[in-house]
């Protein structure tokens, strides 16, 4: 086939993106979990229901849910709490930390990411210290767990993340506050001591978190979501999860190993795998870069004759790719092979080495009219048959950054301007098409969407 591998390109280890991704827990399944474990600690008073179910609902109103696009979803702060949960639990058996320790390190993990305000995806930790704070319902369930509000707080606080400089230097100030108002901790410098250990425990459980409980599939979609919702181009997905974790080995050491040495053998090896995964896509984009840049190599957009793109083993290739994106930018997933198919629709591949090379990426497309937008669009030449919209840029990871999707997207424009279109829609981040605006490109802004600030714009052809 025209696209099978050269010796001299660095495909991604089929082992890392080809296994299948395991299936995301629900919600039902992680509060089962959970409910458990409080079982087997004693912890039998509906009062501890009352606070789990109550967090997943406030969640769901807020639109938090396991829909939701960003990586702070009710699923992140369940698997926080369950794997948080098991950790003490074996810490407990150690005679490390109380049964009362376990109480507060639930309620804190519970609710370490509840940001009412969402501006960001990231969680803003004095909003969830001030909902916890100021929650009627909340403070009437904690009265009955015999759950201190302050020391809740200044547990949260320590989720803070980084943990260095003013961030560091204003939560401190603030968890030193809480603590001199709790009854169990004021005054009493042990014990003070031993809860800001505690806060401890669960900012480094937070960071590992998901990444514990499945394979290296599922770990990339959690950090393409993380990497979306914060805006970050995909180019650093890997370098910056690489940087993410060796941080939490070597500065966190102390902390991490206690943490996953006391997780189960299966918990610690999907972590360590799921770490590992990370580096060898960094080193396979190295590896990618030092190919184009410095042995020259080209990566080619073409366009790809109808009888190519009536194969099957095409399709497949490219739905390969188009699987890699983050979900919100998977359109017309249901109808993905017949589009390639369609001779309305444009489509350009990225091929390396050659335009016989194996694919990398493509972009595809077609009248505007034939997509349903994300809600709160009003595109005014929605109807008007001059408009073509161009889905997402699909590019393999470890290829970007090399410049193969502008030279896709410029193609892509051309393609456009010869079948008749007088305008180009679609969507990229925010800083990506300022930048185009800066350098004089006939773009604009159509409506910008916050917290992601994944923005649709316009081109003028």
């Amino acid at each position: 086939m025209g696209w099978a591998p050269r010796s001299t390109f660095y495909a991604t280890d089929p082992n890392i993106l080809k296994a299948p991704m395991q299936e995301l827990f629900s919600t039902n399944d992680l509060r089962e979990k959970i409910l458990n474990i409080l079982h087997e600690e004693g912890f039998d008073s509906s009062c501890y229901s009352k606070i789990l179910d109550y967090t997943i609902d406030l969640f769901h109103q807020k639109g938090l849910g396991i829909d939701y696009y960003g990586y702070h979803n009710i699923i992140h702060e369940l698997e926080v709490t369950y794997v948080t949960l098991v950790a003490s639990q074996w810490q407990n058996q150690q005679g490390l930390i109380s049964k009362d320790d376990i109480k507060y390190l639930f309620a804190s993990a519970l609710f370490h990411d509840y940001d009412p305000q969402k501006r960001v995806d990231k969680p803003h930790e004095p909003d969830a210290v001030n909902f916890v704070k100021t929650d009627k319902t909340l403070g009437i369930l904690f009265k009955e767990a015999n759950i201190d509000t302050n020391v809740v707080a200044a547990l949260i606080l320590r989720t803070t993340y980084p943990w260095n400089g003013e961030k560091k230097e204003n939560a401190e100030l603030l968890i030193d506050n809480f603590y001199s108002m709790a009854d169990i901790t004021r005054e009493n410098t042990a014990v003070i001591d031993h809860f800001k250990k505690l806060g401890w425990f669960l900012s480094v459980s937070d960071r590992i978190g998901g990444y514990a409980l499945g394979n290296f599939s599922y770990a990339l979609e959690m950090a393409k979501k993380n990497a979306h919702s914060l805006a970050w181009h995909p180019n650093l997905i890997a370098m910056r999860s690489v940087a993410y974790f060796e941080d939490l080995l070597n500065s966190e050491s102390e902390m991490c190993n206690q943490i996953l040495g006391s997780l189960p053998r299966a918990m610690r090896k999907s972590f360590m795998e799921n770490v590992l995964g990370f580096m060898k896509l960094r080193e396979t984009e190295i590896q990618n870069q030092a190919s184009v840049i410095y042995d020259k190599v080209h990566l080619v957009p073409i366009i790809d004759p109808m009888k190519t793109r009536e194969k099957d083993e095409f399709v497949e290739a490219l739905f390969e790719i188009y699987q890699e994106l983050p979900s919100p930018l998977q359109f017309n997933r249901t109808g993905f092979a017949e589009s390639v198919r369609n001779p309305g629709v444009l489509l350009n591949t990225l091929r390396y080495g050659d335009e016989h090379g194996p694919i990398v990426g493509f972009v595809k497309g077609r009248s505007l009219e034939n997509y349903k937008l994300r809600t709160g669009i009003d595109d005014p030449q929605f109807g008007k048959g001059d408009t073509i919209f161009l889905e997402p840029i699909a590019l393999k990871m470890g290829f970007w950054g090399l410049g193969g999707g502008r030279e896709m997207r410029l193609m892509f424009l051309m393609q456009a301007q010869s079948k008749g279109y007088k305008y180009l829609s679609s969507f990229a981040l925010r800083d990506v098409i300022n930048e185009r605006m800066r350098r004089n490109e006939r773009i604009e802004f159509v409506k910008q969407f916050d917290p992601e600030r994944w923005d649709y714009y316009r081109v003028k052809l």
